[in-house]
């Protein structure tokens, strides 16, 4: 279970402070300590076929520019746009720098046990998409029932850095909400972690699966994209018809919780090559919309 420490204040777009003070750590975190989260099983289950580790970072330089042309990276200014009572896309909230952090965390842990791989159903359907589970191992079809995943390895927990990170975008998003449409704190403990190609899709559905108190108590998904942007679909119906669509770029972060927390959702488009090129100057990240969304179990 991850160790929760709840801020005392809120950061209120002060993005210097909310995230670049934790700079330091994202990069122990990132280049010194992952071997903690790889946990494996005692037995691996045998017949499993193994699969090649995907990687989210291709070798290679990044796409750096002539030196005469560098210019220091400028960070677009962080806004928000209100979608639904208790719904909220903070814009451009994670800095360039803070994602290439991300992405180096995520790259490490996808790589090792419990990393990517492709998820699907019995009948040999897979998703669209490569899927890596902190905390708890969630399946299509047994969802967090089953501990291990069927190649025998155990979900990395946590990386404690996300923590801090995901409780200030809850308050500073709280910031812009009125009472009636406050979102509850809540102390991750369970991330899914998505990359999809630009052929990714996400079909629509509801995040139902976790315990009774975190649904009744409307404790919030907090989601992170960084790459390529996405056609993200919402709406409190599953007729396609009625539903809202925003697009969600690299750097920003959806909040849904309290009145929308069991809003129903997916994402019907990738669009390719809409990766911020500041980002790939930083890091040859892999063409695709890596997604972290995390929630309290």
């Amino acid at each position: 279970m991850a160790t929760c420490f709840f801020l005392s204040k809120p950061s209120v777009y002060s993005r210097p402070s909310s995230l670049h003070l934790n700079r330091d750590v994202f990069q122990r975190q990132s280049k010194c300590r992952l071997r903690q989260y790889h946990q494996t099983a005692s037995a691996v289950a045998s017949g499993v076929q193994q699969t090649q580790p995907f990687g989210l970072i291709l070798p290679g330089a990044p796409n750096t520019r002539p030196l005469t042309d560098m210019k220091p990276v400028t960070d677009p200014p962080v806004s928000h746009q209100i979608l639904d009572s208790g719904m909220i896309v903070l814009k451009n909230y994670i800095s360039i720098s803070d994602q290439v952090d991300i992405v180096k965390i995520c790259h490490n842990l996808g790589v090792g046990p419990g990393g990517f791989q492709q998820p699907g159903y019995r009948t040999g359907h897979k998703l669209q998409l490569q899927r890596m589970c902190f905390g708890r191992n969630w399946d299509p079809e047994t969802k967090y029932r089953e501990r291990h995943r069927n190649d025998g390895s155990i979900p990395p927990r946590v990386p404690p850095v996300f923590i801090p990170l995901i409780q200030t975008s809850i308050y500073d998003a709280c910031a812009h909400l009125s009472s009636d449409d406050e979102i509850p704190l809540m102390c991750p403990d369970v991330c899914l972690v998505n990359f999809y190609t630009a052929t990714g899709r996400l079909g629509l559905h509801q995040d139902r699966d976790e315990r009774p108190y975190s649904i009744r108590g409307g404790l919030p998904v907090v989601s992170i994209s960084i790459g390529e942007a996405a056609e993200f679909l919402y709406g409190h119906t599953r007729d396609e018809d009625k539903l809202q669509k925003v697009i969600l770029e690299s750097g920003d972060v959806l909040i849904f919780g309290g009145k929308s927390r069991l809003v129903f959702h997916g994402v019907r488009t990738i669009f390719p090559k809409s990766t911020p090129p500041a980002l790939l100057e930083k890091i040859n990240l892999r063409p695709g919309r890596l997604n972290l969304t995390f929630r309290q179990f």
